[in-house]
């Protein structure tokens, strides 16, 4: 079996409307895909740097998959929430991206992305907190209805990642 190892690091985040954020995530992969070790899913701690700079999180990523096949590539998909003086948390962006399917270093940046809301929904977000979510998480990464939603572009969250590829070439798959 074809095997791969993820290994890396959510950096931060920059360009979100306020400070204090933090960054759940998870992998997609599709049915041929079998996770060996590593955990699925994630949350990083929360970070207030200063007014316009970086939010770092430093938090890492290791995964080992085994595969038959190509389809299904693995996906990361984030998501970015603010958490305000009072502890309550809001959504800030969605976003995914393809874990590069060439072995070495890599730097990714993934730009998220949130559902607007009517006015009136903006207004009550605006004084309440809370504002539109996506009922299924997996509208992030597959498309199929994403491009109904109306959306606002976030901030962009930065990755490092270390791809290592093993008997791909069995597969027909040049490393």
């Amino acid at each position: 079996m074809a095997e791969l190892h993820i290994i890396g690091q959510i950096l931060g985040a920059r360009g979100f409307p306020q400070n204090s954020v933090f960054c759940k995530w998870g992998i997609h992969a599709g049915g041929a895909w079998r996770l060996l070790s590593g955990s699925r899913e994630g949350q990083t701690q929360i970070d207030a740097p200063q007014a316009g700079e970086m939010a770092y999180w430093s938090h890492p990523i290791d995964l080992h998959y085994t595969t038959k096949g190509l389809q299904g590539w693995p996906k990361l998909h984030l998501q970015v929430l603010h958490q305000d003086s009072f502890g309550r948390c809001q959504l800030y962006g969605y976003g995914y991206c393809h874990i590069p399917s060439s072995a070495g270093h890599h730097r990714l940046q993934c730009v998220t992305w949130c559902p607007e809301g009517s006015w009136q929904e903006q207004l009550t977000q605006s004084f309440v907190g809370g504002g539109p979510q996506l009922r299924s998480p997996d509208l992030i990464y597959s498309g199929a209805d994403r491009y109904r939603l109306q959306t606002v572009a976030m901030g962009m969250v930065e990755l490092e990642l270390t791809v290592i590829l093993r008997h791909f070439d069995r597969h027909g798959v040049e490393c």
